[in-house]
């Protein structure tokens, strides 16, 4: 859903729209605007995945203060991790002081003081969850907030919101969007206790959250034709066995899931511009199909027509 577009707003009134958005999606705060206000300019989204919510901004340069008045005023336990899309952020939060460069995430506990920013323009992909639904001690996630780099689930959880953020507006018109903000909210406490390196809940939310990371990690590698339940199970340190049991529990059939994520690649980008105009075979192996052939089979029973068919449809 979109918050603000200020092209459609005259100048003098941008600041005030900028403002308004700003309080419709996040939590009391003072902002400054780093430039002539007749220049702010502005493009912010809010969707809704179940209880957590994923806001995008793209804007001039900006200064977000949120201080211990702020806090005494009534507002939803929140805490955002956001990824940098473009410009570097500056952020500071619990006497501590870092940059944000572009494809970093940050982590920012909304229940306490912080201050954030970028100059000239920037862009930032936030997913907000109440911290009731996170289910994670405070303590915890303000020790994980300034170590989320040396994560191993950095990269898969970045890569996974921005996805998710430059699908938005189909995604969470889905019937799934619910469970696929729950899955989020998943992989993002697994990144928070391994940032944090919490023995006492280590365990606990690896074996929780094995499925959710499984398929997020296997979506990101589904071009690659060895991908399969063996290679997935070695990947995240557990038997095939222990993998087949999650996906059962789930009722997910692994090896057809695959072969679905798969076709869905392919049907999009055999309707792209540049797949409309690349060979089938090319396609199909692109998107982790070794045998042309058995891909057309799959791509006829799943959808009633044959690849070529639907490649000229997009036409």
């Amino acid at each position: 859903m979109q918050l603000l577009d200020t092209a459609s707003v005259a100048p003098e009134h941008r600041v005030d729209a900028f403002r308004a958005a700003f309080d419709q999606a996040s939590v009391p705060c003072r902002i400054e605007h780093l430039g002539p206000d007749d220049r702010v300019h502005s493009r912010m989204h809010l969707w809704h995945f179940g209880q957590a919510n994923l806001f995008t901004t793209d804007a001039s340069g900006f200064r977000l203060v949120r201080t211990p008045r702020h806090l005494r005023i009534e507002a939803p336990e929140v805490v955002a991790l956001a990824v940098q899309s473009r410009g570097v952020g500056r952020f500071r939060q619990f006497d501590s002081e870092r940059l944000v460069p572009a494809g970093t995430l940050m982590a920012n506990d909304l229940t306490a003081p912080y201050e954030f920013s970028w100059v000239d323009s920037g862009g930032s992909r936030a997913f907000q969850i109440p911290y009731g639904r996170l289910a994670l001690p405070r303590d915890v996630v303000r020790r994980a907030a300034p170590r989320l780099r040396t994560s191993p689930l950095h990269d898969l959880v970045r890569d996974h919101l921005v996805r998710l953020a430059g699908d938005a507006d189909r995604l969470a018109a889905d019937p799934g969007a619910t469970a696929l903000g729950g899955a989020t909210i998943e992989l993002v406490r697994a990144l928070f206790v391994s940032a944090a390196d919490d023995a006492r809940l280590t365990a606990e939310v690896r074996a929780e959250t094995l499925l959710t990371r499984a398929l997020a990690w296997a979506r990101e590698h589904l071009a690659e034709t060895d991908l399969g339940p063996e290679r997935i199970a070695a990947v995240h340190a557990v038997s095939v066995r222990q993998l087949y049991k999650a996906c059962a529990e789930a009722g997910i059939s692994l090896e057809q899931w695959l072969i679905s994520e798969r076709l869905e690649l392919a049907r999009a980008e055999l309707a792209s511009a540049a797949g409309r105009r690349r060979p089938i075979a090319t396609t199909a192996h692109a998107c982790g199909f070794a045998d042309p052939s058995h891909f057309a089979r799959r791509f006829r029973a799943a959808y009633g027509i044959s690849p070529r068919e639907w490649q000229q449809l997009a036409r």
